[in-house]
């Protein structure tokens, strides 16, 4: 019988410091062992505007189960229902056995996060590992301050860039993202740097990963840049706020995502992924995550 959440709940006492690494390894074990028939899903690259569309989570939100045992972690979010992976690490697996990992629970790892530096150096080895997991999109997910710099010339100098890499990742029939945080918004010389981002590279060559909850921690409208940008926001995060600013379960919060999902399809909206980055509860998280997207999805546009 498939692990339930409730079970994992119950074992993993909600929070990876709250078992020890011999239990959480001998559960993972244990759900290795169990096998049951599934149907794969295709990696299709079309947009989702059905009610139905596959729910998908940012497993950066499980990191520390993830150090644990990736297999059971898959387990765990495959029997809430969820469908499509976002990847932030492998944590020490071979592509391969990734995508093994996935087809086991019957599912997709249509995105995975790579740093800006990685593409320097291992961007042959990133674009097979991709083709090899069923990746349509590689995202970059953070700048540092020192990649940042001062004034707007750093992001101008980006997008070309991010020009570059994209045609090298369309070539092998993958899409390069950018995932935004909060300063991409900050005022630099009369520019906004995410602004920049997308006006100086191809649409075929860059998509943007919008983050909902850093948009509107920076005072702007998701709905805005949608009527701006039609198209561009191929990707979400789904992450909520609490009224005090910081993080809260996706539909708990202040968050209009009601309003923004109704303009899914000018957004451009094909994946979508449940994130957050901080809590004391990860699987209560991920469980409200899903519930909240689930009713969400009925009103995508």
């Amino acid at each position: 019988m498939l692990p339930t959440s409730s079970h994992f709940k119950r074992d993993l006492k909600l929070n990876s410091r709250a078992c020890s690494r011999r239990h959480f390894i001998k559960l993972a074990s244990s759900a290795a062992g169990l096998t049951f028939a599934s149907q794969v899903l295709g990696h299709n690259h079309k947009p989702h505007t059905m009610k139905d569309a596959p729910i998908g989570l940012q497993l950066y939100t499980l990191r520390d189960i993830m150090k644990v045992s990736v297999p059971a972690t898959l387990k765990l979010v495959s029997s809430i229902g969820y469908k499509e992976m976002e990847f932030a690490g492998y944590f020490g697996h071979r592509a391969k056995d990734i995508r093994r990992m996935l087809d086991e629970e019957g599912l997709t790892a249509p995105s995975a996060h790579i740093q800006l530096t990685d593409f320097d150096t291992q961007l042959t080895k990133i674009l097979d590992d991709a083709q090899t997991v069923g990746h349509k999109y590689l995202v970059v997910p953070w700048l540092s301050e020192a990649q940042r710099g001062t004034g707007i010339s750093p992001y101008q100098k980006l997008a070309e860039k991010l020009n570059t890499l994209g045609e090298a990742c369309q070539k092998e029939g993958i899409t390069l993202a950018y995932h935004n945080h909060d300063f991409e918004f900050e005022n630099r010389e009369g520019k906004i740097p995410l602004d920049v981002l997308i006006e100086n590279t191809d649409p075929n060559n860059l998509a943007i990963e919008l983050d909902l909850y850093w948009a509107v921690k920076a005072n702007k409208d998701p709905i805005a840049y949608f009527k701006n940008y039609p198209g561009r926001f191929k990707l979400w995060h789904v992450k909520d706020m609490a009224k005090d600013g910081s993080f809260a379960d996706v539909g708990t919060g202040v968050i209009d995502f009601e309003n923004i999902f109704a303009h899914g399809k000018l957004a451009g909206i094909e994946h979508k992924f449940v994130e957050r980055d901080q809590t004391n509860d990860r699987i209560a998280t991920i469980e409200q995550g899903y519930k909240a997207v689930t009713a969400l999805n009925h009103t995508l546009g």
